[in-house]
């Protein structure tokens, strides 16, 4: 898979990253809107991505899951969307290491799109900005911005 070349490199690999895959495996569907993703997440009702005053919440097999950082979302979100560019689809179970058959595709609209760049341009930005620096190194955090923006490049440029 394409999505390798970032997966667990600073994107993918945390807890926010398993819940978000579970998530979009317990939905069982081959195609998923990412306007329905940023919806059942709450990301919609974020006036920032930069802090996450209350975790966001998954349902997992009629469990609700946490995402403690909006913007750990945004970025698994956009590796998953450039895997679904390069590739059409993504395999959720090889990233969850197992042996379920999950291959999805997430689509956006041009709008979607926007927004996830417009995200992705302000971490890049100013990722010291981000509350994600209470659990990270200030030096992981600009390396996590840098891996980011080559992702977003892939992604709109």
């Amino acid at each position: 898979m394409y999505i390798e070349k970032y997966w667990e490199n600073y994107v993918g690999g945390s807890d926010d990253s398993l819940a978000l895959l579970e998530y979009l495996a317990g939905k069982q569907k081959e195609e998923i809107a990412l306007s329905e993703i940023i919806s059942e997440t709450g990301l919609n009702i974020l006036t920032s991505f930069r802090n996450t005053d209350y975790p966001l919440e998954v349902q997992i097999d009629g469990f609700e899951a946490e995402i403690h950082y909006a913007i750990t979302l945004i970025t698994d979100l956009a590796a998953l969307l450039l895997e679904c560019k390069v590739n059409g689809c993504v395999d959720i179970g090889a990233l969850l290491d197992d042996d379920m058959e999950c291959i999805i595709k997430i689509t956006a609209t041009e709008k979607e799109h926007e927004l996830m760049n417009k995200a992705l341009v302000d971490f890049v930005t100013e990722p010291l900005a981000y509350d994600l620096c209470e659990m990270v190194e200030e030096d992981e955090m600009v390396e996590m911005s840098q891996v980011c923006e080559q992702i977003r490049k892939e992604l709109y440029l």
